[in-house]
């Protein structure tokens, strides 16, 4: 890696691929030079919080723990409505099911994890029992082979779920939108402080031209989207990117900081992340 590129790592999703193309393959003369990675979001919360990377796809949940190092960038990141993570077991049940129960989540500093808890506190009665974190991947599978009792899922398993015999206990998105009328906060793009205001305000743009490049011509990253797939089904690839990437992917606007403000404050309502001053949050670029 040349010492003047930065590293960025984001996800083999398509929504990501898809988002980051232009800039990862230098068609944005003006963004800065990046080399890539990609890493499961557990990972990237995990270097996140220990610093490592220059730019980040992290889960909105990580961020009450490295806003002192990392900035938020107002694009590139995921929200939306109507996209939540699912609750699902291998037969049909109610939440008050789920009391003292095994469950497998993505990551425990994963925004998932968070609507999950909140919900959770208000659907079931003494609350679940073991949390097993497992790669986002494996879940429905160790769902349906019982290994768990219920999985919470992401990303296109809300198009695929069904194709393991499983059955929808709750939508988390559904259950957030319901209680606060905002969009569902989930993936968010930082950056390093210490690159200093002017190149986090370049990134941001980057970001941002990257979305609208992607948007002015889909095909164009059609092959990189579907080489790092893993096997994904075409039709489901474009449901994934059409649910991930919107309005909010350009610019977080009013309503995307107002909704990643109330998730942490809830949370920390909650005991379940610590406290977040709002000027940690100031918008960059």
């Amino acid at each position: 890696m040349s010492d003047d590129r930065l590293r960025i790592a984001y996800s083999p999703c398509p929504n990501d691929t898809f988002v980051f193309h232009a800039w990862a393959h230098g068609l944005l003369p003006e963004a800065p030079p990046i080399d890539v990675e990609f890493a499961d979001i557990d990972v990237t919360n995990a270097r996140a919080e220990r610093g490592e990377g220059d730019i980040l796809k992290v889960s909105y949940a990580v961020l009450p723990y490295v806003l002192d190092t990392y900035a938020l960038l107002p694009c590139g990141g995921a929200l939306g409505r109507g996209c939540g993570p699912l609750v699902l077991t291998r037969g049909p049940a109610d939440p008050v099911d789920l009391a003292g129960r095994t469950v497998a989540v993505p990551s425990e500093r994963s925004t998932a994890y968070l609507l999950f808890r909140l919900w959770a506190a208000a659907e079931v009665p003494g609350g679940v029992g073991e949390v097993v974190v497992l790669p986002f991947h494996e879940i429905m599978p160790a769902v349906r082979d019982g290994r768990v009792d219920a999985g919470l899922v992401i990303h296109e398993a809300r198009f695929t779920y069904r194709d393991y015999g499983l059955h929808r206990v709750a939508d988390m998105g559904e259950h957030w939108e319901a209680a606060t009328g905002l969009p569902i906060p989930l993936g968010a793009i930082i950056a390093k402080r210490s690159l200093g205001g002017g190149t986090l305000a370049r990134l941001a743009a980057a970001a941002r031209a990257s979305v609208r490049r992607a948007w002015a011509d889909p095909e164009a990253s059609r092959e990189y989207v579907r080489a790092h797939a893993q096997e994904m089904d075409r039709a489901v690839a474009d449901q994934h990117i059409g649910l991930y990437v919107n309005e909010f992917t350009a610019d977080l606007g009013a309503d995307g900081y107002a909704a990643v403000r109330g998730l942490l404050t809830r949370a920390a309502a909650e005991g379940l992340v610590p406290a977040v001053e709002a000027s940690a949050l100031r918008p960059v670029g």
